[in-house]
């Protein structure tokens, strides 16, 4: 007799079905009747692992900040040690992300867009997100000994999210690399 698989909790059932369609369609835009009808399992149990709806954006986003944060961590350092090198190739892992075929944008972008309330735990989410890719970003900075590192970070922080909202809205990976030539001259002609 084979063995039996195990069913995933409803808690993780829930969380999948909505990571899906926040992303998908919006944290606004999905209600949690659809969560629930999505995900199989009854309003009850959504209620007894996630409090509110926004308990569940909330959830999302940091399950979204630890997954892409460690892939993105993680791609950037398997293609170089060298520090310098290591400014460029994030672009490089960002083109990755951006040719995925399900590439929507950024979760954290698109969600404080939507909530806009700076109090909502999902843009509080988005903001410790954004520092950590920014601390991730100063950390490869300061390793090339440059003399400004959190002006050279800011610089590099905004065409990482330029690049991100341009690939999302024109469908085309093109920014990454078009973000990686403006990183290029920051970093050549000596930063600021």
């Amino acid at each position: 007799m084979p063995p039996r698989t195990k069913r995933p909790s409803a808690r993780d059932r829930i969380l999948t079905a909505a990571s899906e369609l926040f992303y998908k369609e919006g944290v606004q835009n999905v209600g949690i009747d659809r969560i629930i009808a999505e995900s199989g399992v009854a309003k009850m149990s959504l209620y007894n692992n996630f409090k509110s709806k926004d308990a569940l954006i909330a959830a999302y986003l940091q399950q979204q900040d630890e997954s892409w944060g460690n892939w993105f961590t993680r791609r950037v350092e398997e293609i170089t040690t060298e520090p310098r090198e290591r400014l460029l190739v994030v672009f490089d892992v960002l083109q990755e992300w951006f040719e995925a075929p399900n590439f929507r944008g950024c979760a954290f972008i698109n969600s404080a867009v939507e909530l806009a309330d700076p109090d909502h735990p999902g843009y509080q989410v988005s903001l410790r997100h954004q520092q950590v890719i920014k601390d991730y970003l100063l950390s490869l900075v300061k390793a090339t000994q440059h003399p400004n590192p959190e002006i050279i970070t800011q610089q590099l922080v905004i065409l990482i999210n330029g690049a991100t909202i341009v690939a999302m809205m024109e469908q085309s990976s093109d920014a990454a690399q078009q973000a990686k030539q403006a990183a290029t001259l920051l970093i050549e002609t000596g930063y600021p």
